[in-house]
């Protein structure tokens, strides 16, 4: 599981899935990291983290977020329970969105100063996959088909002094009509673009790394598609 908080990815792995420690910046193990958090540059690996470290790992990232900090990955033998602690702690929010294709570009979106993917919350009764393409329409008012599934994405927020979980799941898709293409100014989107690979790296550079994130998953399917 990947988790992104303040856009830095918490990864939760089973102890046969770490191949090669070396890829790491700092290699620490539990007792290690009560020490001193201020170690936290780079990469950082945990070995054997219990419950406790895990909920002081959610802390730091919430209310400290290392400056220094690229990522934190925590291996424990108890998968499915840490997993389960960690979404414990947030309202679990369910949301959708896609990767719109066509002639080689994909389309992005402009708001809140970042380009993005289309995207929003999954309504009550919907799939996963019937909001994403009701929500990738109206954010960008065109019209779509759904390919298939690319990934699911976790991030994390507050709203209203509540911590949110939100589960996102993603989409290749065909455009079928984008005749009247434009954004959905009510939801706070100022612009939609087709951009080609050159373009959707520059927007990408800046954009969350959740996005880049579902942007490899995508760059990977196509080359899975091609074979």
């Amino acid at each position: 599981m990947r988790i992104y908080i303040k856009d830095k990815p918490l990864r939760i792995k089973k102890p046969e899935d770490i191949k090669d420690q070396s890829i790491y910046s700092l290699v620490l193990n539990t007792d290690d990291v009560l020490i001193n958090e201020k170690k936290f540059k780079g990469d950082v690996l945990i070995l054997n983290a219990t419950h406790g470290i895990i909920k002081t790992i959610l802390f730091i990232l919430h209310h400290k977020k290392p400056k220094s900090l690229e990522s934190i990955t925590l291996v424990t033998d108890d998968y499915d329970a840490a997993v389960e602690l960690i979404k414990s702690k947030f309202k679990i929010i369910r949301a959708a969105g896609g990767v719109v294709a066509r002639d080689e570009k994909i389309l992005m979106i402009y708001r809140f100063d970042k380009w993005d993917l289309p995207k929003g919350k999954i309504e009550k009764g919907e799939t996963s996959s019937v909001g994403a393409k009701r929500e990738v329409e109206e954010e960008c008012n065109i019209e779509v088909e759904i390919v298939e599934k690319i990934c699911t994405t976790w991030h994390t927020y507050v709203q209203g002094g509540r911590d949110i979980l939100k589960k996102t799941s993603w989409y290749l898709m065909n455009c079928l009509d984008d005749k009247k293409m434009k954004p959905q100014l009510s939801e706070g989107i100022e612009d939609v673009k087709w951009m080609n690979k050159k373009e959707v790296d520059i927007a990408l550079y800046t954009s969350y790394r959740s996005i880049q994130h579902v942007h490899n998953k995508y760059k990977k399917l196509k080359q899975f598609q091609s074979l």
